[in-house]
């Protein structure tokens, strides 16, 4: 090869069983650059990226590393040419401590055969959370810490290895807006220093915030490779996705019920919850706002029936009620749409008719029987009315795209007809087309009197969406906006500043 790229991906092919997943796509890096690969949730990148990865191998294509053509059959074999990734779905052992997770198979070795230098490698993985402004002990088990914490060692990791090149597969999706600016000023070091960086995202404005060129693909399609200086947003989103959208206009005056479906008085846990007190109309949609570590999804959660509140009180439909687990929730009228998808809203290998009527079949059920064409019924329905791109009823919920599986978890609770339905971070590592399409559901539902809690770090979302904003800050509600007359930095004041003026974010 005579380009001047360090790696070039040509005409690469991947089919699975009813999809063409990679249709020809030819992807070249440039030495010391960071290249956005973007396209909707089922376009291809991640495909692409682990065939780069050696987790799966291309029906077709060839790749040249450093002007020489390589068979990447491994994971192994990629690492060795210097290539390391990181992965949107979390690969971390929960049970090992951090240092362990970073080093997990390239322990440093002691004196004696076999024996692991463990002083060594905690001092290594210490070193390496700080580059990063992380300052937690390496010591610390990894099912204790955050999302967004576990995200970060999954970015140390890969950062803790020599790499020439780095795949970073949405990296920034459970971070916060201090976390992810680190990560850049990171990726930026790196740049200076020859490495390349592929940088995966559905947050355009990091996109072009970070990234030199720009590679869209569209069906699995190559759609084009541009400097980002030369595109725009817009640009970008029609070659995403073949037409232009509008979604991050603000809500439209509407007129709301008084009638309260839900209201918290006092409630605490004994953690992260501290007194929180609102109320939520019928039909109403209320975003709730904050920084990670808020207490956001702990408040969710007491509300499900998922953690147990220590004071305070719910009521639900002009009831008090002491929920123990979410099954009561469910029989109340309560939906949850939980942050992590995969780990706690789906069964990943039951089929998309079974994941739609889970919370429903009681219903469904009769004499110990479940009503077939119900079922059948019900899931045609949904799956046609959220444009769930499926090859058939029966595909595992695994093989879809993030979009349509988060559409799969919402559909489930549409199916139990809930009053109130609970979202926390409904659109997290979804593209912008899915994401319009669940926006434009979730104002329907509200439309049609389903009172909405939506959690999510993304102020234009929580702004173009909510009738009304809750913020919060250690585990209190710190302020109230109209979402019509509000902006994303008086969100993020309140967010950020405690009472004493100080930005807990310094």
């Amino acid at each position: 090869m005579s380009e001047p790229y360090m790696l070039v991906m040509q005409n690469i092919e991947k089919s699975f069983p009813g999809v063409q997943a990679v249709d020809d796509v030819t992807l070249k890096i440039l030495p010391g650059e960071i290249h956005a690969l973007v396209g909707e949730n089922g376009a291809g990148k991640t495909t692409l990226m682990r065939i780069l990865s050696g987790a799966t191998t291309p029906d077709s294509g060839s790749i040249f590393w450093g002007g020489e053509e390589v068979h990447i059959n491994s994971p192994s074999i990629a690492q060795s040419l210097g290539i390391s990734m990181i992965h949107q779905e979390l690969a971390v052992i929960p049970y090992l401590d951090a240092g362990k997770n970073i080093y997990l198979g390239r322990e440093p070795r002691g004196l004696l055969p076999g024996q692991i230098n463990w002083s060594k490698l905690y001092q290594q993985a210490e070193q390496q959370l700080l580059r990063l402004g992380l300052d937690f002990d390496p010591r610390t088990p990894v099912n204790s810490l955050t999302i967004a914490q576990q995200q970060m060692i999954e970015v140390t990791k890969a950062l803790s290895i020599d790499a020439e090149l780095i795949v970073m597969d949405e990296p920034t999706s459970a971070l916060t807006v201090q976390e992810s600016e680190t990560l850049f000023d990171q990726m930026i070091r790196l740049k200076d220093h020859g490495v390349s960086i592929i940088f995966i995202s559905h947050r355009l404005e990091e996109v072009f915030q970070i990234a030199d060129r720009l590679t869209v693909l569209r069906d699995g399609k190559f759609m084009g490779t541009h400097p980002i200086a030369e595109l725009s947003k817009d640009d970008v989103v029609t070659m995403m996705v073949g037409r232009e959208l509008s979604d991050e206009t603000p809500v439209q005056s509407r007129t709301i019920a008084e009638e309260i479906i839900l209201a918290t008085i006092d409630l605490h846990n004994e953690d992260n919850v501290h007194g929180v007190s609102f109320q939520l109309r019928k039909g109403e949609i209320l975003g709730i706002s904050g920084l990670v570590g808020a207490g956001r999804t702990a408040l969710a959660e007491l509300i499900f029936g998922a953690q147990s509140s220590t004071k305070g009180e719910i009521i639900f439909n002009g009831q008090e009620v002491k929920l123990k687990s979410p099954a009561q929730a469910i029989e109340l009228g309560m939906g949850f749409v939980p942050e992590d998808r995969k780990a706690q809203g789906l069964f990943l290998n039951m089929a998309v008719r079974q994941n739609i009527v889970m919370a429903a079949l009681r219903r469904l059920t009769r004499f110990g029987f479940v009503d077939k064409k119900g079922v059948n019924q019900i899931t045609q329905t949904l799956v046609n009315s959220l444009d769930i791109r499926t090859t058939g009823y029966e595909q595992r919920v695994r093989n879809l795209s993030g979009g349509n599986q988060q559409k799969v978890v919402i559909s489930r609770w549409l199916a139990l007809e809930p009053d109130l339905l609970i979202l926390d971070e409904p659109t997290r590592g979804i593209d912008v087309g899915a994401k319009a399409e669940i926006h434009a559901l979730l104002r329907k539902m509200a439309e049609d009197g389903v009172s909405i809690l939506m959690i999510s770090s993304e102020l234009p979302e929580i702004l173009s969406v909510s009738d009304r904003v809750l913020v919060m800050r250690d585990g209190k509600i710190v302020a109230e906006f109209d979402s019509m007359t509000a902006t994303q930095d008086e969100i993020m004041h309140a967010a950020a500043w405690s009472e004493n003026g100080n930005n807990i974010l310094a």
